[in-house]
C-alpha cells in the first residue's frame, strides 16, 4: 500500500486548508449554542452537588433569581474534587469520572481566563478534540503502514466531519471518548505488531502496558468502550486463528490489567444498579420502525453532511442514499483490496459496538440505536474505510478516473467543512434535543414585563430550567417545586406568569390557585411553554 500518497499537490494544500480552518471554528462562538439539559448535569457534577441537595435547597416554591442557580452550576470552595466523584457514584454510575476530574481542573486553573463558564467548560472539549488528529493519523498509519495517502484523507474527514464537530463544542464527555477509542485501537496494533518481531526494540511488557493503560483510560471515559474491548477481541482471536499463541495471551493478561484498573468504578456500577436503570430508562423508549430506520440514515450523513435538518424531504432522503451507497461502498471495497488483518479491524470497529444497540431495538423495541455520541466507534471505523477508498482510487487507474475520485474528496470534505461553518453560526442545534427549544422560549420570557417562571422537577424539567437560566434576563424570578409537593406560595398578579412544561394537574393547581386559564405559547415534540391570563 506503499504507493498510496495524495495526488496531486494541490490536494495536499487543500486538506492543510481543511484542518486549519475546522481547528479554528472549534473555538469559535464556543458560548453561542444553548448550555443544554446534559451540560447542566455536567456542571452540576463538576459543583460537587447532587440533584437531591438541589431540590431541597431550590424547588421549595420560593421566589429565586437565576443567580441563585448559578451556585449549583460553578465550582466553589464548598465541594472539592471527590465530592464531584461521589455525585457521579450515586447519582451517574453509567458516567465514569475520568473527564470530569480532567473537566473541574481545567474550570479551576482556566475558569477565570474566559468569560463565562459556558466557554470555560467547552473550551475544554475543544482542545481534547485536537487530539483526534494525531489519534487518528497513528491508527490509519498502524493500519495500513502509509505515511501519507490514508492517513491524511482520513484525519481531513474526521476534521471537517460536522458529527465529531457537534462534540468538540459540547460540555460532555463524547469527544474525550473517540480520541481514547482511537489511541487505545492504535496501542493494540502496535503491540501485535512489534510482538511479531524476531528481536523486540522495546520490552512486550511496556508494549502492551501501553495498551492496557489506554484501554482502562477509555473505560474511565465512558461504559460502552467495554464493547470496543469486544472488537478488539475478536479481531485477536481470529487474527491469530485461534490459537493461544504469545500475542493472545499477552492480550489477554492486559486486557485483565485494564478491567482490574477498572473494577473499583464496576464495584460502584453494581452498587447502584438501579439507579444505572433509572437514568438509562430512556433508551427503552419505544418508537416506530421507521423512526429508527430514519435515525440511521440521518446518523451515517450526519458523519459527513449536517445542516440540521431531518429526513422530510427528497433532498435529504437523496443526500441520505448518497452516503449509505458511498459507505457501502467503502466497506465492499476495503474488504476486496486489503488482507484480514486491515479489513477485520475496521469491520469490527463499525460492527461489534453497533450491534448491542441496534439488535434489542429491532427485537424488543427502543431507541438506543438513535443516540448518536453511543455509535461514535462505528462513525470512527466508516471514516477509515471511506479514507482508504478515496486514497486508493485517486492514485491508480486512468487519469480521468482519478480525476472523478479527487472531485469526490474534496465535495465530502467541503460538504463537511461547510457544515462546520453553519453550526459554527447556529444558536442550538440537533445534539440539544431536550433543550432545542430553549432560545424560542428565553426570548418570549425576555420579551415580557416582570417575568416569573413556575416549574417541577418532573422529567426534563429539572435540567431544563438550569438551562434557560443561562439564557434569561436578570429581572426574571423562578418558583420552583418539587413534582410531589404542591405550589404553595402565592405570587403577585402583577406579573406574567409562565409555567414550563406541565403535567395537566400541575396546570389545573395553578389555574385554580389564581383563578386564570394556562394558554401555551411555545410548543414542540419535548415540553410547552404556558403563559397565564384572563
Amino acid at each position: 500500500m506503499r504507493h498510496l500518497r495524495i495526488a496531486p499537490n494541490w490536494l495536499r494544500y487543500f486538506i492543510v486548508v481543511v484542518l486549519v480552518l475546522s481547528v479554528f471554528f472549534r473555538f469559535v462562538n464556543l458560548d453561542r449554542k444553548v448550555f443544554w439539559h446534559d451540560e447542566t448535569y455536567t456542571m452540576l457534577r463538576l459543583s460537587g452537588y447532587t440533584t437531591n441537595e438541589v431540590k431541597s435547597q431550590v424547588f421549595n416554591s420560593r421566589i429565586i433569581s437565576p443567580e441563585s442557580l448559578f451556585r449549583y452550576q460553578n465550582i466553589n470552595s464548598e465541594r472539592d474534587l471527590s465530592d464531584t466523584i461521589r455525585s457521579l457514584a450515586m447519582e451517574d454510575p453509567q458516567h465514569p469520572p475520568l473527564y470530569y476530574i480532567i473537566a473541574r481542573v481545567w474550570v479551576q486553573v482556566f475558569g477565570q481566563t474566559f468569560a463565562n463558564s459556558v466557554i470555560a467548560v467547552r473550551s475544554l472539549s475543544a482542545v481534547i478534540s485536537l487530539l483526534v488528529i494525531p489519534a487518528m493519523y497513528w491508527l490509519c498509519w498502524e493500519l495500513f503502514k502509509v505515511p501519507l495517502g490514508i492517513c491524511w484523507i482520513a484525519i481531513a474527514l474526521v476534521s471537517s466531519s460536522p458529527l465529531q464537530f457537534a462534540y468538540a463544542q459540547e460540555a460532555r464527555e463524547y469527544i474525550l471518548w473517540a480520541v481514547s477509542i482511537l489511541v487505545s485501537s492504535a496501542a493494540l496494533l502496535r503491540a501485535i505488531r512489534l510482538d511479531s518481531k524476531r528481536e523486540y526494540i522495546q520490552s512486550p511488557v511496556f508494549n502492551w502496558g501501553i495498551y492496557s493503560l489506554t484501554l482502562a483510560l477509555s473505560l474511565y471515559t465512558f461504559l460502552l468502550s467495554g464493547f470496543v474491548f469486544i472488537a478488539h477481541a475478536v479481531y485477536v482471536i481470529i487474527t491469530n486463528k485461534f490459537r493461544g499463541n504469545k500475542t493472545v495471551k499477552n492480550f489477554i493478561v492486559a486486557s485483565l490489567v485494564s478491567f482490574l484498573f477498572f473494577s473499583p468504578w464496576l464495584l460502584i456500577l453494581m452498587g447502584n444498579f438501579f439507579q444505572f436503570e433509572q437514568t438509562t430508562a430512556w433508551t427503552a423508549t419505544q418508537i416506530p420502525l421507521i423512526s429508527l430506520i430514519q435515525s440511521w440514515f440521518l446518523q451515517i450523513t450526519r458523519i459527513f453532511f449536517d445542516l440540521n435538518s431531518n429526513l422530510d424531504n427528497i433532498f435529504g432522503y437523496f443526500v441520505a442514499i448518497f452516503f449509505l451507497i458511498l459507505v457501502g461502498y467503502a466497506i465492499y471495497f476495503l474488504c476486496l483490496t486489503t488482507n484480514i488483518k486491515t479489513w477485520l479491524f475496521i469491520l469490527s470497529l463499525i460492527c461489534i459496538p453497533a450491534l448491542p444497540l441496534i439488535l434489542p431495538d429491532l427485537l424488543f423495541g427502543g431507541m438506543r440505536s438513535t443516540s448518536e455520541r453511543y455509535l461514535i466507534p462505528s462513525y470512527l471505523g466508516i471514516q477509515i474505510a471511506i479514507a482508504y477508498l478515496f486514497a486508493y482510487q485517486i492514485n491508480n487507474g486512468k487519469f480521468k478516473r482519478r480525476q472523478i475520485w479527487q472531485v469526490m474528496a474534496v465535495l465530502v470534505i467541503s460538504l463537511g467543512l461547510i457544515s462546520i461553518v453553519v453550526s459554527s453560526k447556529s444558536e442550538t442545534w440537533w445534539n440539544k434535543v431536550v433543550s432545542d427549544g430553549n432560545p424560542q422560549v428565553a426570548r418570549i420570557i425576555n420579551r415580557s414585563q416582570n417575568p416569573l417562571l413556575i416549574s417541577n422537577d418532573a422529567g426534563i424539567n429539572y435540567g431544563n430550567v438550569f438551562s434557560l437560566s443561562y439564557l434569561l434576563e436578570p429581572e426574571t424570578r423562578f418558583v420552583l417545586v418539587q413534582e410531589s409537593n404542591s405550589l404553595s406560595r402565592e405570587v403577585k398578579l402583577n406579573q406574567t406568569i409562565f409555567i414550563l412544561n406541565p403535567s395537566n394537574s400541575f396546570r389545573r393547581e395553578i389555574e385554580a390557585k389564581y383563578g386564570l386559564r394556562a394558554y401555551p405559547v411555545y410548543v414542540d415534540r419535548y415540553y410547552s411553554l404556558l403563559e397565564l391570563g384572563k
